[in-house]
């Protein structure tokens, strides 16, 4: 692992912090007159998702953290516990909790090939595609005067996941989901 100074600590860098991966998000160095520069950075907690507001001082180094991805399939969830096995080789399964997964999992289909982020040979997350299509499995007809409501309804998804759509929407329908606001984009019409 590599050490970088307080300066090279910027947006997009992994680095470590007591033993924990962090994602640089935001970095300003600040220099005063009467005062050494510092770097004022805010980072996400790779693992648990917190944010911290850091400051590293002219004579600090910090540890990169090594971030390595790879394929994974999503078989299936149970009672919770979701599996996933390795895209080359199903052979290999593995459960990954919830936690790790974070809310987007929600719009997971089976058999999805997505990466997962590895911190230390262990799978700290995932990294889902910004937009997925899925098909309506239930949703509520309109009826006449509901517009005047706002003109929105809830509908579910294939993976079980619900969302507020518009009226039009309706079973069957394959929608455009944003996997990191949870909101409907598009209708890409119907599967009949």
């Amino acid at each position: 692992m590599s050490t970088i100074s307080y300066s090279e600590v910027t947006q997009g860098k992994n680095i470590i912090i007591d033993g924990q991966p962090y994602e640089v998000l935001t970095s300003h160095v600040a220099r005063t007159q009467q005062r050494k520069p510092t770097n004022q950075v805010k980072a996400r907690n790779l693992i648990s998702g917190k944010l911290s507001d850091l400051t590293f001082r002219a004579a600090d180094k910090v540890e990169e953290a090594e971030i390595d991805t790879k394929e994974i399939k999503f078989l299936y969830t149970n009672k919770g516990e979701y599996w996933f096995c390795e895209s080359n080789d199903p052979g290999k399964r593995f459960k990954l909790e919830e936690l790790v997964l974070g809310t987007q999992v929600k719009f997971l289909k089976t058999n999805s090939v997505i990466e997962a982020i590895v911190f230390d040979e262990k799978t700290i997350g995932i990294k889902m595609p910004i937009k997925v299509d899925l098909k309506v499995t239930e949703a509520h007809p309109a009826v006449k005067g509901d517009t005047a409501k706002g003109g929105n309804k809830q509908v579910v998804l294939e993976t079980g996941a619900t969302i507020s759509v518009p009226m039009f929407v309706k079973e069957g329908d394959i929608l455009r989901i944003n996997t990191e606001t949870g909101e409907y984009t598009d209708r890409l019409g119907s599967n009949f």
